[in-house]
């Protein structure tokens, strides 16, 4: 173990109490030769599929199924068996890697969704990745790394644990990060986190070891690909990290390396040295968009939460992952926030050293 970092720079609006744990952390790199990705063992139907508890994991696996309040059921049909790729699934299920150290993106952002009122789609009816290609379905709304189940995934940038949540109809464990100027990022499909709500990460930082835990991994096992699903969420909607042209001009890549990912590489005895302060909200948005909230429950379990930074982070995760509960979807922050290279790839350097696109293996 290396010896603590210093703080970041900057630490506005933390706790004594928490900029001391800032200062405990230290970037952690394994160099175990024996086991190259997992960082414990886990469970495999209980944490790395998520069945555990089981009866209310089958409770949630019906939402997905037959919909619930203000929740349409997912759509399947057989483009759908697209997602199954058994030459890529079979390795990752068993702990290894099919290219030699690089993250496979087995789905990328689609440019052209179906309404979401229609239901979430894992249909291949109108998609559009960010190179004008098709490594997508019709709702994927963000980056899916494939990596082998066991594997140690790492904060892509210095924030604040926002959410903890494991829901079996949608991602199975979920983290959800503040980043700090309108950014948050989800991961989805984990078996384990090591963070909870309320943590200050540094970048780089151990916060999940990876599996394939929702529905999708049950019901695809074992010809699905394991993988964690990454969204980027920018004042409050869904946003693709990679640079893209579109009607509004060009948008920048939301990755520090450039177009594509890569990991944080620090010298050896240094310590990242990235500044953060937790994002702002505006109470009369928030008010307008929980006031709209169709569905009673949800509201008055958004409302409970009496701390503005609390109640706004909570419901942008709900308007996400049940948007159709939200007729009202406006910007909740103090300001409108411009797109910043802040994103590193959440692995350790010398396990994965970059990407490859599935569809060109």
């Amino acid at each position: 173990m290396q010896s603590s970092p210093k703080a970041p720079a900057r630490l506005e609006g933390l706790t004594g109490q928490a900029e001391a744990t800032v200062r405990s952390i230290a970037v952690k790199e394994s160099k175990s030769n024996d086991n190259r990705y997992a960082t414990g063992r886990v469970k495999f139907w209980g944490e790395t599929v998520g069945l555990h508890p089981f009866k209310l994991r089958m409770q949630q696996a019906k939402i997905a199924i037959r919909g619930e309040e203000n929740v349409p059921a997912s759509q399947y049909d057989l483009s759908s068996l697209r997602q199954l790729r058994p030459d890529l699934a079979f390795p990752l299920w068993r702990g290894k890697q099919k290219v030699e150290n690089k993250v496979i993106i087995s789905n990328l952002f689609n440019h052209t969704p179906t309404p979401i009122d229609q239901g979430w789609s894992v249909k291949v009816t109108q998609t559009k990745d960010f190179r004008g290609r098709d490594l997508t379905y019709d709702s994927h709304n963000g980056t899916d790394y494939a990596v082998p189940i066991g594997t140690t995934l790492l904060a892509a940038a210095p924030g604040k644990v926002i959410k903890v949540i494991s829901e079996f109809n949608r991602g199975g464990l979920k983290i959800y990060i503040d980043h700090g100027q309108g950014l948050i990022t989800c991961c989805a499909h984990l078996a384990r986190a090591t963070v909870r709500e309320g943590d200050i990460v540094m970048r780089a930082q151990p916060i999940a070891i990876t599996g394939y835990s929702g529905l999708d991994g049950l019901i695809t096992f074992p010809f699905g690909i394991p993988h964690t699903h990454c969204n980027v969420w920018l004042n409050g909607v869904p946003v693709d990290p990679f640079p893209y042209n579109d009607e509004n001009g060009r948008h920048i890549s939301l990755y520090r390396a450039g177009e594509l990912p890569l990991p944080y590489k620090p010298e050896r005895g240094s310590t990242t040295d990235d500044e953060f302060a937790q994002s702002s909200f505006n109470s009369e948005a928030v008010k307008q968009v929980l006031d709209a909230c169709l569905t009673k429950t949800t509201r008055d379990k958004l409302n409970a939460y009496a701390d503005l930074y609390q109640r706004a982070n909570h419901t942008i995760c709900e308007q996400n992952y049940y948007p159709t509960r939200f007729p009202v979807n406006g910007n909740m922050y103090d300001r409108e926030y411009p797109r910043r290279p802040i994103l590193d790839l959440p692995f350790y350097p010398h396990v994965f050293d970059g990407i490859v696109f599935s569809d060109d293996i």
